[in-house]
């Protein structure tokens, strides 16, 4: 759920609290109060026949209204109406802050609810959170001068802070996160992107590379290649101290990322003459599987080929390329020479008897 829906979702409860403001001011309490309840009710009417669901948060405004304004009315006191709007947002503020702050998110299970077949993936999770934080502090703040104002403010001035106030916060709010949304676009068009997908391959999306590779963990494909000889012996690439992930480290002899609207075959040429200057090769599939590391998910689709005529190291990415030996590696397991995605292959090669 984004924030324009999240922003849908919660607005039409507070409808029959901002009709008896309006109506309050032209026809008095009594009259406002009916008027907001009429509108409780055919809000609830119309949400059932249009979407066939019962529209509980109305309800319970309607409701809180009836109380607050009854009471307020039998005792010929409006401080229990006024202090209407501060309980209903501190409601709100409660279920933010377990949404926002615990591990029972509230506001995203609404979502899932209210919107079928919606699915957040960790990076959208994580923007929710990050949106509701923000939304707990402004409601917070405001849910503050909501009761201030029913005690020491004059009723106009009240009613300014429940109604038009809410709405300009809101509004104000919804505009700086349009604004940082479109600058964010903005760093991210000259970026390479990537393909996003589920376990079995299937596209679900596309995301700028330096989002996949944030902690995000959203699972993304890529090309290994292992480069094999006769003699069993497997080539190796040294990464360079410059690498953000796992510098320094001998890791797959080609490796790299399907770029958004890139086939299989394409990445696998692209990747292997970039980094080792492999081109006319045959190369076969061994392996599909996902791996997880502390700052990516990946499906790794994992290659092996015989063909290495004309190799060498072609990029800045790549430091040294050599031959190691069965052997060679098997004494250097674990002892972080390797990269672990390396030495985790390196085992499945051995399992499929490739080396």
């Amino acid at each position: 759920m984004n924030r324009a829906q999240l922003l849908k979702k919660l607005l039409p409860g507070f409808i029959p609290l901002f009709v008896f403001i309006a109506a309050d001011e032209i026809w008095g309490t009594k009259i406002g109060l009916f008027v907001a309840i009429g509108v409780g009710i055919a809000e609830m009417a119309w949400i059932a026949i249009k979407e066939k669901r019962f529209e509980k948060f109305v309800l319970f405004d309607t409701l809180l209204l009836v109380i607050l304004g009854g009471v307020s009315i039998l005792l010929d006191n409006d401080i229990f109406f006024k202090l209407k709007p501060g309980l209903i947002e501190l409601i709100l503020v409660a279920i933010l802050a377990i949404s926002a702050f615990s591990s029972i998110n509230i506001i995203g299970l609404m979502g899932q609810r209210y919107l079928k077949d919606a699915q957040f993936n960790d990076t959208q999770l994580a923007q929710m959170r990050q949106s509701m934080k923000a939304l707990f502090y402004i409601f917070t703040a405001h849910t503050i001068l909501v009761f201030y104002s029913a005690f020491f403010m004059s009723k106009e001035a009240w009613a300014f802070v429940s109604g038009v106030l809410f709405y300009v916060i809101f509004g104000v709010y919804f505009l700086f996160e349009m604004y940082r949304q479109k600058q964010k676009q903005k760093n991210t068009t000259n970026e390479e992107w990537v393909p996003l997908v589920d376990e079995s391959g299937k596209v679900l999306g596309r995301a700028p590379r330096s989002q996949v590779h944030n902690g995000s963990k959203l699972l993304h494909p890529v090309v290994h290649l292992h480069v094999l000889n006769k003699n069993k012996s497997i080539l190796i690439q040294k990464r360079p101290m410059n690498k953000q992930i796992q510098p320094g480290k001998w890791d797959t002899a080609v490796g790299g990322h399907i770029s958004d609207g890139e086939t299989l075959e394409q990445a696998l040429k692209k990747e292997a003459f970039e980094e080792i200057g492999l081109k006319d090769f045959s190369a076969k599939l061994q392996k599909v599987y996902k791996w997880e590391s502390e700052v990516e998910a990946e499906l790794v689709y994992m290659f092996t080929t015989y063909d290495f005529k004309n190799y060498g190291v072609q990029s800045d990415e790549v430091e040294e390329l050599r031959f190691w030996t069965k052997n060679q590696v098997e004494k250097n397991l674990g002892k972080d020479v390797f990269t672990p995605n390396f030495e985790h292959e390196f085992l499945l090669l051995k399992k499929l008897q490739l080396l």
